[in-house]
């Protein structure tokens, strides 16, 4: 049998992380299968459906490397083929026409609460006289199409994650509405259920892959497809991601969609990597920071646990920081270049590109997310870097003006400030204030980053110097620590 898998995502909101973690385990299963990966946009809630959404999704999947093998396709275009399959279920009895009130609706509810009763439509309407049908279209009610299940039905399946799961008809609700109301003649808007099952057959999916929370779905479905005369499609339903509480993610958690995350400095190949592992577990000896190809090749729903996967940070900026700190200076510098451009610091990426190339090489053994690079080099791009209070008070201590101004002296002396000659210029500070060469650093650090922590001190200096930003920093020093006496 020939695999073909779907991601099938609504354009109700921005790719969300846990719909991108079905789509790549979905992914993963047709790359290691040989198989077909279909991309289809569930884009029947008219009012909620934005074009917006949609390319957020279609961007997402591109950013993450889910390259998908067919579509995308989109429901809205697919309405004649689901209104003639719910046509098919009504001309053969399978489905009918419920006049139920809103009202109605609502009172059943109750009564049932009343009761301590599951909340289920009471099937009603399913045989129905056409003396009462026509009563109710005198009446001017807007029928639903409803499909029938029946309470004695048993429902299983194999789950490629939790194995054998079975239902029975009596706890699904009641018979299931498919297509939204409309005139007694006409069938209204096809609703999700049925035609999640019409896409399927249509698109020969072999395997439905998607969260567990899903899974109440699956029963009704599968009593679909036999209606409509298809195969049923194996069905897998992975655990759902879950915040540290052990609830589901959710928007209340923050950061939950992929642009967010690519907003935040995380790479794709981190992002894919960490929500590999949020529910599979890798064969032993593969460790824990892999490719997409190379976990398809591992990939297996007997790795797959049944238990939800709790959404780790540090876990997520460990392994980020693992790509980053392997990442070729290159790759790194192109990546950084949108986040410094974004802050709105001035630069040449063409003209700059070697000094932008040393940026990165300094800062990238420190980086855990690509953003971290803004307030990092900060001191690198701006004129007036400022100081921190912990700075200034360094740059007031006695004899400090004494040795940058020796550093400056030293300096003006120098055409070409370099790596060779740095520590010369260091020195005369030293010697002019006679006073330790830790207490010089520290205080140069002070002068030209503003603040007493970051980067390599010399490297930030050959960089600043590149830029003829370290003069008038010293000379700014200079005059704080003499304003002080």
């Amino acid at each position: 049998m020939s695999v073909r898998v779907r991601i099938a995502p609504s354009p109700t909101g921005n790719l969300h992380i846990g719909t991108a973690r079905t789509a790549v385990f979905n992914w993963l299963f047709a790359r290691h299968q040989g198989g077909t990966f279909v991309l289809r946009i569930e884009d029947t809630d008219l009012e909620r459906s934005r074009p917006e959404y949609t390319q957020n999704i279609l961007a997402g999947l591109a950013w993450l490397g889910l390259n998908w093998d067919e579509g995308p396709s989109f429901q809205t275009d697919r309405m004649d083929l689901y209104r003639q399959k719910v046509q098919d279920l009504l001309d053969r009895g399978l489905a009918y026409r419920a006049y139920d009130t809103p009202e109605e609706l609502e009172a059943m509810r109750e009564a049932q609460k009343a009761n301590n009763q599951a909340p289920r439509y009471d099937n009603r309407h399913r045989n129905l006289t056409p003396a009462q049908e026509a009563a109710f279209m005198a009446e001017g009610r807007q029928p639903v199409i409803r499909f029938k299940i029946e309470d004695d039905r048993e429902i299983s399946w194999h789950d490629l994650v939790r194995g054998t799961v079975t239902w029975k008809g009596r706890d699904l609700g009641g018979d299931m509405v498919i297509a939204r109301a409309a005139s007694a003649d006409e069938i209204g808007q096809p609703l999700y259920n049925f035609v999640v099952v019409v896409d399927d057959i249509d698109m020969q999916i072999s395997h439905v892959i998607r969260g567990e929370d899903h899974i109440g779905n699956t029963p009704k479905q599968i009593l679909l497809y036999e209606a409509l005369g298809a195969a049923v499609p194996q069905f897998g339903h992975t655990p759902l991601i879950l915040n540290q509480a052990g609830a589901k993610l959710s928007k209340r958690d923050g950061v939950t969609s992929i642009s967010d995350f690519q907003q935040m400095g995380y790479t794709p190949e981190a992002i894919t990597n960490y929500m590999t592992l949020l529910g599979w577990s890798p064969p032993e000896g593969m460790g824990e920071i892999f490719s997409l190809p190379e976990a398809a090749q591992q990939f297996s729903f007997d790795r797959v646990n049944k238990a939800g996967a709790k959404f780790d940070w540090d876990k997520l900026n460990w392994i980020n920081s693992q790509y980053l700190h392997q990442m070729p200076i290159d790759q790194l510098t192109d990546r950084l270049i949108p986040y410094w451009q974004a802050a709105g610091y001035e630069l040449d990426p063409v003209g700059d590109r070697g000094w932008l190339a040393a940026v990165a090489e300094l800062i990238g053994p420190s980086l855990a997310r690509l953003d971290e690079a803004v307030p990092m080099t900060r001191y690198l791009f701006v004129p007036d870097v400022g100081f921190t209070a912990a700075a200034t008070t360094q740059l007031q201590m006695d004899k400090v003006a004494t040795a940058l101004a020796g550093i400056a002296t030293a300096l003006a002396a120098e055409s070409n400030l370099t790596a060779e000659n740095v520590q010369t210029v260091i020195q005369a500070g030293v010697q002019a204030a006679g006073v330790k060469k830790g207490v010089v650093m520290k205080s140069l650090r002070a002068a030209l980053t503003g603040d007493l922590q970051g980067p390599d001190l010399v490297q930030s200096w050959l960089l600043l110097n590149q830029h003829q930003l370290d003069r008038p920093r010293l000379q700014q020093a200079i005059a704080l620590g003499v304003s002080s006496l």
